[in-house]
């Protein structure tokens, strides 16, 4: 690659992770079509995209646990939930026609945004709920279905994670962003990346830029968030969902 694909790689790498980290998911908006445009195939864009994502949760990581915050018990939960979806998503996504996961995935995505939009209140205050048996295995199986999505789609699955967060479990958006950029950005897409590895080929000359925008947008991403607390995260939520959701439904449409 030329120095000028590599730089622009590293911009549209530190915008998209910047803004993943602000509303809790949603990088592949720019990266991957990024990828596409530069000349990658799909399978292979993916499966890059998803190892150049790790590094989201490793620079969000880094900043979130230094302020602490984590229930390790419900992240365990999440994790457990989430990782066997996951492993079915990345076993299927080859097998299910592109331009429908797309346009189904747009158009949930763009839900999420107008929904939250709809409702001022939402994820402004941090009230525990659904702790109870019942309560766990319900939300357990929707963040399975949701790790699914995850393994399987390319762009936006971190932005449903925060949502039930908040709507199942009663978290606040700052705290349900610092489970979704830590769970899902490192463990979740960790999963996804090495079964994607197995199945696609991976451009690893391109990741050295991706993942230095990962790290910095990351890090940089999460600290703003933190300065700026749940009403500028759940508008930056908003405005990303609905950018996602557009972005998705034109393209499975073009």
């Amino acid at each position: 690659m030329s120095a000028t694909q590599l730089l622009v790689l590293f911009i549209v790498s530190l915008i998209a992770n910047l803004l993943s980290a602000l509303a809790g998911g949603g990088a592949g908006l720019l990266q991957l079509p990024a990828l596409l445009i530069l000349g990658l195939s799909f399978s292979t864009a993916l499966a890059t995209h998803k190892v150049a994502s790790v590094a989201l949760g490793v620079g969000a990581s880094l900043r979130h646990l230094r302020g602490g915050g984590l229930d390790w018990k419900f992240a365990l939960y999440i994790l457990a939930c989430g990782l066997p979806g996951v492993w079915l998503g990345a076993k299927l996504i080859l097998r299910v026609p592109e331009q429908l996961a797309e346009l189904s995935l747009g158009v949930l995505t763009l839900m999420l945004g107008l929904y939250s939009a709809m409702r001022p209140a939402l994820g402004h205050e941090f009230r525990e709920a659904h702790r109870d048996g019942r309560g766990m295995a319900a939300g357990g199986v929707v963040l399975a279905f949701i790790g699914m999505l995850n393994g399987s789609l390319t762009s936006g699955t971190g932005l449903f994670v925060t949502l039930w967060l908040i709507k199942w479990f009663g978290l606040d958006f700052t705290r349900a962003t610092i489970y979704t950029l830590i769970l899902v950005g490192l463990f979740w897409n960790g999963m996804g990346a090495f079964f994607l590895g197995m199945q696609a080929p991976i451009a690893w000359a391109w990741l050295p830029p991706l993942i230095l925008g990962s790290l910095a947008g990351g890090y940089a991403g999460a600290h703003w968030a933190l300065l700026k607390g749940n009403g500028f995260i759940k508008r930056s939520f908003e405005i990303l969902t609905v950018l996602v959701g557009t972005h998705l439904i034109y393209k499975s449409l073009a």
